[in-house]
């Protein structure tokens, strides 16, 4: 994934300023990756935004003894279904991929299978894509951004 951020902690401070550190850093990555993101002609959005969310889905956790946990659910339950429906549309995304890179493999007689299927996984991908747009609009990440900057603010001292 390009532009990953390397995070420098300081070794003497707490876990809590770690973890907050860590939070902050891979939420603003998630955030980053949105544009674009249902653009179905550049499928790699969907891949970087995807790492980022399972980044920041590792750091809830890891850090998880750092924030009030109710709070941490309530952003981790967030973040878990948006990588749910980046993950639903990145699936179909390879597999169009991985089909297309078979067309040229394939004998004339089974070309029109091959394209069939081909277009009833498009259909498949703009279905996804319309599951992710609630996800992925300017309000519901702002809101997301809200409730983990919140958490992140809320780190146990």
């Amino acid at each position: 994934m390009a532009g990953a951020r390397k995070v420098e902690i300081d070794c003497a401070g707490t876990f809590a300023e770690a973890a907050a550190l860590v939070v902050e850093t891979r939420a603003e990555e998630v955030f980053e990756r949105a544009d674009g993101v249902l653009d179905t002609s550049d499928v790699e959005r969907v891949h970087d935004m995807r790492v980022a969310t399972r980044r920041l889905r590792a750091a809830l956790e890891v850090f998880a003894p750092a924030f009030p946990r109710k709070r941490r659910r309530k952003a981790l339950k967030r973040v878990k279904a948006l990588a749910d429906a980046l993950g639903e549309r990145r699936d179909l995304d390879v597999e169009i991929k991985l089909l297309e890179s078979l067309a040229p493999e394939v004998d004339e007689a089974d070309r029109a299978a091959l394209d069939a299927l081909v277009r009833e996984l498009r259909e498949h991908q703009a279905a996804a894509n319309e599951v992710l747009v609630p996800y992925v609009r300017r309000k519901p990440l702002k809101k997301l951004r809200r409730r983990l900057r919140g958490l992140v603010k809320g780190a146990k001292r």
